[in-house]
């Protein structure tokens, strides 16, 4: 059996961006727990803002297209946003939107979201650690036929939160992050695809 395939999805493009680096420790975990893993920048896919009659008259960005496939390619999806008031950035939402439009032969739209685990987190400074983000988040994965797995990681305070390897040094943290990598590779082994 071919090795299982995460993809991670950091949703800021900021330098020394705390989404970032918690994409990274992500990514770090799953390769740890034998996946095999590609962790990407949106900044390699950039797309205007989502306009239907942009769509209607140039079609759907070839960004969007190779998004969509490589997102395809993998048995899994973690995505990792940042909050901007109480909410996914206009980054994470835009490049959902445009990924959900593109329909390639024998598809129906949106259909690479469909029955896919997808896995989300969320690293702030703040006490709340992104939960009202992640709470927006999977409600639009849910809407697009995602499989968003149950285990989350909402990581408060997230300046403080990483030891001098880039890695998450409090022990709470530490399980949730093994947790939702256990979970997301769980479900993509095993889920109804």
């Amino acid at each position: 059996m071919s090795a299982l395939k995460i993809l991670v999805i950091p949703g800021s493009l900021r330098t020394g961006s705390l989404n970032a680096k918690l994409a990274a420790a992500a990514a770090y975990q799953f390769a740890q727990a034998g996946a095999e893993v590609t962790r990407i920048s949106l900044a390699d896919f950039p797309l205007p803002i989502y306009d239907g009659d942009l769509q209607s008259k140039s079609g759907v960005p070839k960004h969007a297209i190779n998004l969509k496939r490589m997102i395809g390619a993998h048995h899994g999806v973690l995505m990792v946003t940042p909050e901007y008031n109480s909410s996914v950035p206009p980054l994470v939402k835009n490049t959902i939107d445009w990924v959900t439009r593109v329909q390639d032969m024998h598809e129906i739209r949106g259909q690479v979201f469909r029955g896919r685990a997808f896995a989300i987190a969320a690293a702030s400074e703040g006490r709340l650690g992104g939960t009202r983000a992640l709470a927006a988040l999977r409600l639009i994965l849910s809407a697009c036929h995602a499989m968003v797995i149950p285990n989350q990681l909402a990581l408060s305070f997230a300046s403080e939160a990483y030891d001098d390897m880039d890695r998450l040094k409090h022990p709470a943290d530490i399980e949730a992050l093994n947790a939702l990598v256990r979970q997301l590779i769980d479900v993509s082994q095993h889920g109804v695809r």
